[in-house]
């Protein structure tokens, strides 16, 4: 009998659904006696104790199922050693479930501070094995995440919609696409969609060489200029400041978000019309795309073979095609960041995309 532990933590995303009926059919297939123990919630529901037992009938139907059945919420790693408001030690709470409970494993699919915990509770003694989802695709250790793809076709739609209308109006148009840290999605996003510009917080921008990429695409004879911005952008005088300096300015900012004060400076300098489109959570919504289905159920099939060795304190990644076992230490607390040498940086400006720098 194999007692397994499952928890989706942090921003949902499409295919946690598929990943984890990957790791359970997996199991059920094998012929191993299993029980499957999901705990609602994220991390919350291993600190407090809420789950539920999970059977094959739960498992069935979901694999296009976007979201996660099993719930979600964001523990910060930064608060995990910190008692919650009733002086309980998160971290002894979480190990004290996981022994009553039996457990043989604990199967975590999340990003970058998910896999922070998650490596906590590998050092801790805890038997840990994850899944790399996130939309951003920012997490070390490996060239894929699921949930990405999908994020990637949703953020393209609203870019290819606005297409129409841009060219309709000839305007200016911006495109905000997910991803505070990196940019992953807006760089894959606003190539597929045909962006002319590209923002992402990797390469700080000048806004006057955001405004020149403006004015020559007028003097080619194009009508209209699209922008994919993504959330996490910053010009090169605030790549300047410290980050309380920053956090500082935002705090105090007029607008609600990057995109808004770039448009306000094109209206300024340039008096062009500039409108700014929002895809905001629905990147993360809806059912996972055909990719992201056959990807996460390889990882997840891949897990429950893990568990099946007994191999524990690794997260399944990918890697030149290929699914791979990663250790966890060796993810925790990186992030995958674009470089701006990267050869799909150098190959969009070379198709005429300006960053801004």
């Amino acid at each position: 009998m194999k007692r397994i532990g499952m928890l989706t933590s942090g921003g949902d995303c499409q295919a946690l659904n598929a990943a984890m009926r990957g790791v359970v059919k997996t199991l059920f297939t094998s012929g191993e006696e299993v029980e499957i123990y999901g705990f609602l919630e994220g991390y919350r529901g291993l600190i407090y104790g809420n789950f539920r037992m999970l059977t094959g009938a739960d498992f069935s139907g979901i694999l296009t199922k976007g979201g996660t059945i099993l719930g979600s919420s964001r523990t910060p790693f930064k608060l995990i050693r910190e008692p919650d408001e009733n002086g309980l030690d998160k971290v002894e709470a979480m190990k004290q479930n996981y022994y009553k409970l039996q457990l043989d494993c604990l199967v975590i699919l999340g990003g970058n501070g998910t896999h922070k915990t998650a490596n906590l509770l590998r050092e801790e003694g805890l038997n840990v094995i994850t899944l790399p989802k996130t939309i951003d695709n920012d997490l070390y250790g490996t060239d894929m995440t699921f949930g990405f793809q999908s994020a990637v076709n949703i953020a393209t739609d609203a870019i290819d919609c606005i297409h129409t209308t841009a060219a309709s109006h000839g305007r200016v148009f911006i495109v905000e696409v997910m991803g505070h840290k990196v940019g992953w999605l807006t760089l894959n996003a606003g190539m597929a969609g045909g962006a002319d510009i590209i923002l992402i917080p990797e390469i700080p921008y000048d806004i006057d060489k955001v405004v020149q990429a403006i004015e020559d695409r007028k003097k080619r004879g194009s009508k209209f200029t699209i922008l994919a911005v993504a959330e996490g952008a910053i010009s090169k005088e605030d790549a300047k400041l410290s980050k309380k300096e920053y956090k500082e300015k935002l705090k105090n900012s007029p607008y609600p978000s990057v995109s808004y004060e770039v448009a306000a400076q094109i209206l300024e300098r340039t008096g062009n019309e500039v409108r700014v489109t929002v895809p905001g959570h629905t990147q993360r919504g809806g059912s996972p795309c055909p990719y992201d289905r056959v990807f996460a159920s390889r990882l997840g099939s891949e897990a429950g073979k893990l568990i099946l060795d007994g191999e524990y304190g690794f997260m399944v990644g990918y890697k030149n095609r290929e699914v791979v076992k990663v250790p966890l230490k060796d993810v925790a607390g990186k992030l995958k960041m674009v470089s701006p040498d990267a050869t799909i940086v150098q190959e969009a400006k070379m198709l005429g995309i300006s960053f801004g720098d």
